[in-house]
């Protein structure tokens, strides 16, 4: 079952957003396997996240590359919010 997962990091600028796409691309993680969409949204000061993932599995796979790239610029991302996805529209 797909979910939604959604993170408001209490500080997460478009600097260090742009500096954990570089960092997760060197990792071979810029599009990982299983997630199906990704949007980052708000002010260059105060950005959030939300992605929707195949399954819960492939969110936390992804979890293990995420996590120590975002505990190396600083960012934390706060407990995020996860629900079972209703629907998708392409």
């Amino acid at each position: 079952m797909a979910i939604t997962v959604v993170f408001t990091p209490k500080s997460m600028t478009a600097a260090l957003y742009d500096d954990i796409l570089k960092r997760l691309e060197k990792a071979g993680a810029s599009a990982p396997q299983g997630r199906l969409y990704h949007v980052c949204y708000g002010s260059s000061s105060q950005l959030n996240v939300t992605d929707v993932w195949e399954s819960q599995e492939t969110f936390e796979k992804f979890g293990q590359t995420l996590m120590p790239i975002l505990q190396q610029v600083g960012v934390d991302p706060g407990q995020p919010a996860i629900s079972p996805t209703h629907n998708i529209i392409k």
